[in-house]
């Protein structure tokens, strides 16, 4: 299977998600990796119905799924265990700190499928394992651009180098708005479909303005002045000005980029001397909110346009 995915390892080592995990069988298996943020718990299966078990996605048992195996006859419980772990299993992870029943340990042993426990109840830990998995193994990608923060919508500021998407950036924590990365916009992707876009460590709070350098906006203009992270929610391309290029005039033409796999809005902004670019993202901003309550101007303009054409009555005809 090709794609990012994490070993059972990996998943043990991390301390950042507060997982508590620990080993207690199949050290042999600790290689298997993970390629989906999704995990079952394996109820159905261990009754004997597994059609539609996952085995690539981590198992979790929980607190049924254990008092289940320690109330049905050994051997019945054996059986189960022997069947559910014939499948490739990538881990079996137990909740709440519960003691499995040997055979399970015994036979995920023999089977290299780590079986793992947690002190946290399976609400809780299915909480955080899908969060540090999603994390972890979703899609990403770096852009060239800025991202800021105007009123709540997460803005992609993208162009040729030299155009000007700094100071853009610039006039527009001046205004009030937020900073969340300049330069180099790393962008992970969240399920179902959407880009939450962050800076680069080494780069966080920092912006460079040509003539004057590097510059640090939260010592400038304090905290309230970045974000970590956004999501994305319009890409706003900077071009320059072409007076033989047609530019949409009445905003119909919905444009949209594809990042990842997500398809988001898509502006150009043609840019010429005497333009108040601050005030025009200000203004996209406001109009991508207005459109997310369902109103759109350029489609309501031209809704009344036509209906004036066709109310307007017919002119005298010349005989």
């Amino acid at each position: 299977m090709d794609g990012i995915s994490l070993s059972i390892q990996e998943i043990l080592d991390d301390s950042e998600y507060g997982l508590g995990l620990k080993l207690l069988a199949g050290q042999a298996g600790m290689g298997n990796r993970i390629y989906s943020p999704r995990i079952q718990k394996p109820g159905l299966a261990l009754s004997g119905y597994t059609e539609h078990l996952h085995p690539e996605r981590i198992q979790v048992l929980g607190n049924t799924e254990i008092s289940y195996l320690n109330q049905v006859d050994d051997r019945l419980a054996a059986e189960s265990i022997k069947t559910l772990c014939a499948f490739p299993i990538s881990s079996f992870i137990i909740t709440k700190g519960l003691l499995p029943p040997h055979c399970l340990l015994e036979t995920a042993d023999n089977a290299a499928i780590p079986v793992l426990s947690t002190p946290h109840q399976s609400s809780t830990f299915i909480s955080l394992i899908t969060k540090f998995l999603e994390e972890r193994l979703l899609p990403t990608t770096h852009l060239h651009g800025v991202l800021v923060d105007v009123l709540g919508v997460g803005i992609l500021l993208t162009g040729k180098s030299g155009i000007g998407k700094s100071e853009c950036a610039l006039d527009l924590v001046i205004r009030g708005h937020r900073l969340v990365a300049d330069d180099m916009v790393f962008i992970k992707k969240k399920v179902p479909a959407a880009l939450v876009g962050l800076a680069e460590e080494a780069i966080q709070h920092l912006m460079e303005i040509r003539g004057l350098g590097i510059i640090n906006i939260k010592d400038l203009y304090g905290v309230s002045s970045i974000r970590e992270k956004k999501i994305i929610d319009m890409v706003l391309e900077l071009v320059e000005w072409d007076p033989n290029q047609e530019y949409d005039r009445l905003g119909l033409d919905d444009r949209r980029k594809t990042i990842l796999g997500v398809d988001i809005p898509h502006i150009c902004i043609p840019v010429r001397p005497g333009r108040n670019l601050g005030s025009i993202i200000e203004v996209a901003a406001r109009n991508f909110l207005l459109k997310g309550m369902g109103y759109h101007s350029a489609r309501d303009f031209q809704e009344r346009l036509m209906s004036r054409i066709e109310l307007r009555p017919l002119g005298n005809e010349v005989e």
